[in-house]
Parts: C-alpha cells; sequence; structure tokens
C-alpha cells in the first residue's frame, strides 16, 4: 500500500460558540476563541490517497488530479470565507478543527477516481492539528 499526500492551504474565520450555551458557558469551554467578531487562521490541510501503483501511470493517483478535486470542492468553498456563515458544508456546525475536517472528508469521499481516501488532516495552527480517517 502507498499512501499519496496533496497538501494545500487556506485562509478563513471562524467563532467558536454554541448558541444553546449562555454568554458565560460559551466563553468558559471556548474563551478568546468566542470572540463575537471571530479569528481567523491558516489552515494546512493535507489529504492522502492510499492504494496500489497502477503499472501503466506508476501513480496511485495522478497529483495534478488530486489537486483539481482538492480546490474545487473543499478550497473554493473556504478559503478567505467565514465558516460560520458562508460554507454550505458546515452550516448548523460549530466550526471546530474536528468538525471542518469531517466536512471535508464529505466534500471529497466519492470523488477520489483512483486510489481510496485514506485520511484528511488539518492543522489548525502549527501545533494543532486534527486527522480523520473515515467512520
Amino acid at each position: 500500500m502507498i499512501y499519496v499526500t496533496r497538501r494545500e492551504v487556506f485562509s478563513a474565520a471562524h467563532r467558536l460558540h454554541n448558541d444553546n450555551l449562555s454568554a458565560e458557558e460559551n466563553w468558559n469551554l471556548f474563551g478568546k476563541c468566542n470572540n463575537p467578531n471571530g479569528h481567523g487562521h491558516n489552515y494546512v490541510l493535507e489529504v492522502v490517497v492510499a492504494g496500489e501503483i497502477d503499472c501503466i501511470t506508476g501513480y496511485v493517483i495522478d497529483l495534478k488530479i488530486l489537486k483539481e478535486i482538492i480546490r474545487k470542492n473543499v478550497i473554493a468553498k473556504v478559503d478567505h470565507k467565514n465558516l460560520n456563515y458562508d460554507v454550505d458544508f458546515l452550516s448548523g456546525k460549530n466550526p471546530t478543527a474536528e468538525n471542518i475536517a469531517l466536512g471535508i472528508w464529505q466534500q471529497l469521499e466519492g470523488k477520489i477516481p483512483s486510489g481510496t481516501l485514506f485520511s484528511v488532516k488539518l492543522y489548525e495552527t502549527e501545533n494543532n492539528y486534527v486527522e480523520y480517517r473515515g467512520e
């Protein structure tokens, strides 16, 4: 099994907030990430596709094709957006790194033409990241 990774970067804003909680409860849970005006990150996204090497092309997946799929289905929807308001696949969800990674997986699932979507890794900061490998 070979694992091929495509890395993309996007910038987006969000606010961590739960409408079912009081202002004090939200502040206690999310701290400065609950700023009413939001805050932003320069996210790093890594999409990993697993598979066998094709004997004709030598690829698991052509990285140009993977790049196009990620940019069309994810980056175009999230880059320079407010994740709370502008991103359809996050509608009604608290845009934590966990929920964003899951949403990105759902945007890519079934769209990879060769190999298998193995994982979505999302770096919110250089020290904090989440990884989702499907259900």
